[in-house]
């Protein structure tokens, strides 16, 4: 397929329309959705109503449960958190109802919603509302959890999760919706549960998600000829493409995870778990961690900086690995 230079925001705007065409049973609703300045749901309640475009109060218990019973009575709502730190106020819609309707009724409902979420820090915005939380989603059972870093996965695992008859979570950082990247314009699925090898290495496998494979790329740049680094996007941590690590890791013998969400009982652990129990013997060195310590994020942005993981950090990180 043909390609063209589009951001980020502008990929998840065409996943929208090309499923809203293809489907008159997919709905948008939740914060902002109709407002200009909201660029992946631009110019959708102009183009398609608003009986299938609606902005909802800001009552995160009430309109995400709206989607959840929209979604068991036939639609396919994609329903919009501004900011995943929102979602804590109804952890019980989210984590009850819609990601265990499923399994409590014995399969006779299914739930095809995608719940939208902005996530992640970097823009000074306090302790509240500058979070990543996707291991926290999906350490819970029930929720496919899908963390695109670039504009070609935005559209494609977007269509995929409208399409998926499961309960999903859609988590996009902030600092990702001005990124370039090429997409086509026809409508494609990027498969939920396959991983990306962003770059080929042999020294050390560096597992990074989202916002974090920008960084893990700019540290094999610049350690290029001097460490072979093997850089992994997972793209879903739920379902996880586990064969795409293992197999890394017993070939570089090395692994680092790179993760913005917090350090401690998080994605980072799972994946250092993961090559325990299923490559030890091929390790050379002990796993690596480079997550964002166990601290309320900081509104001042020097501090902020100084918690978040980086390209520096995973250069460190590496260089330990290796040595």
């Amino acid at each position: 397929m043909p390609t063209r230079e589009i951001t980020f925001g502008q990929a998840l705007n065409e996943a929208h329309l090309a499923e809203m065409e293809r489907d008159p049973k997919v709905i948008v609703f939740g914060e902002n959705v109709s407002s200009q300045w909201r660029e992946a749901t631009k110019g959708l309640k102009e183009r398609f109503g608003r009986e299938r475009v609606r902005d909802a109060p800001i009552t995160e218990t009430a309109f995400i449960g709206a989607g959840v019973g929209a979604a068991i009575a036939g639609y396919r709502p994609v329903v919009e958190l501004m900011l995943v730190d929102f979602g804590l106020v109804a952890m019980d819609q989210i984590l009850n109802q819609f990601a265990k309707s499923t399994y409590m009724s014995g399969g006779a409902v299914s739930v095809p919603m995608t719940l939208r979420v902005l996530t992640g820090a970097g823009t000074s915005s306090g302790a509240t509302h500058s979070e990543s939380l996707h291991g926290l989603f999906a350490h819970m059972p029930g929720l496919k959890v899908v963390v695109p870093s670039n504009p070609y996965d935005a559209k494609g695992l977007l269509i995929a999760s409208i399409r998926d008859p499961n309960p999903k979570i859609f988590m996009e950082h902030r600092l990702l919706y001005p990124t370039k990247g090429q997409v086509p314009k026809e409508p494609y699925e990027v498969p939920l549960g396959v991983a990306n090898l962003v770059r080929e290495g042999k020294d050390v496998t560096v597992v990074a998600t989202s916002l974090m494979v920008q960084e893990a790329m700019k540290a094999a740049d610049q350690l290029k000829g001097k460490v072979s680094v093997e850089v992994i996007d997972p793209r879903t941590l739920v379902p996880l493409d586990e064969e795409t690590i293992v197999n890394s890791v017993k070939k570089t013998g090395r692994l680092v995870v790179v993760d913005e969400d917090y350090l401690h009982y998080g994605f980072s652990g799972e994946i250092v778990a993961l090559a325990a129990e299923r490559a030890l013997k091929s390790l050379e060195s002990p796993p690596i961690r480079v997550a964002t310590p166990n601290i309320p994020l900081p509104f001042n942005p020097r501090l902020e900086k100084e918690l978040l993981p980086s390209a520096e950090k995973i250069v460190a990180a590496v260089k330990r690995a290796v040595a």
